[in-house]
């Protein structure tokens, strides 16, 4: 449900922008410990519940969410389009004859940045350790006497609060609707696929391979629609290779 997460944040700096003229990037401040705070209420009142009841529950619950959500912003906003227009997220620079945005290297470092703070979390903080822990064997954790409920929260939360700060990245760049997130939600499975779960510079290569592949081939005319297409053709070549791989070990 992280993309409609994505879609509700996205929102938040709409009003946060058309009430207040309050930029999309400095509403960040407000909207991801909002989305902090959202995240924690629905760990508590939903996920929390169903974490001993198979994937498939826990699954479908989630996909529960994500359609609250999205009627949720229907009924409030509409469904009609909603833009931002930033003078910043449409500026340009060029080297030589060819001409790139630069607002798109504030996706990157952002994306990069807060990789590498949730690795030095993860890796070098208490509640990191405990966090990995728990991730790699929760009854062994909960033996040694890290508080599993505590940490899955906390984790929980902070997924939906980095949601929110992208959410404010994204806003200047693209038009917002219902179901935008939904795309998000898809992708970001795939990559954790194709990455391995908790392999967090997997994950950062595969997005920026399967990032750049996508925009390469939307940028030739007559082919955009192949983007998807292709995305989705690797991720199906990379996981048979490696399950085939696997098999033969």
């Amino acid at each position: 449900a992280h993309g409609d997460f994505l879609t509700l944040g996205a929102y938040l700096a709409y009003w946060l922008f058309s009430s207040a003229r309050i930029d999309p990037v400095v509403s960040i401040l407000i909207v991801a410990p909002l989305l902090f705070a959202v995240g924690a209420g629905v760990y508590k009142a939903t996920v929390s519940r169903v974490l001993k009841a198979p994937l498939l529950n826990q699954l479908l619950l989630t996909f529960g969410i994500a359609m609250i959500i999205e009627e949720a912003i229907n009924l409030i906003w509409t469904s009609r389009p909603r833009n931002v227009y930033v003078d910043y997220a449409s500026a340009s620079a060029s080297i030589g004859s060819f001409r790139f945005g630069t607002y798109e290297f504030v996706y990157l470092a952002a994306a990069v940045g807060l990789l590498l703070l949730l690795r030095f979390f993860l890796k070098h903080t208490k509640l990191g350790k405990a966090a990995f822990a728990v991730g790699q064997n929760p009854k062994g954790a909960k033996i040694v006497g890290i508080n599993v409920e505590m940490i899955y929260l906390l984790i929980f939360s902070i997924s939906t609060g980095i949601v929110g700060i992208a959410s404010g990245l994204v806003l200047p760049r693209m038009s917002i609707f219902p179901l935008v997130g939904a795309p998000f939600s898809l992708k970001s499975f795939c990559l954790a696929a194709m990455a391995g779960l908790g392999n967090l510079t997997g994950i950062l290569w595969s997005g920026l391979v399967l990032g750049i592949g996508e925009e390469l081939i939307k940028s030739i005319e007559g082919y955009s629609g192949w983007a998807d297409i292709v995305f989705f053709g690797v991720l199906i070549a990379v996981i048979t290779i490696r399950s085939y791989r696997r098999s033969y070990a």
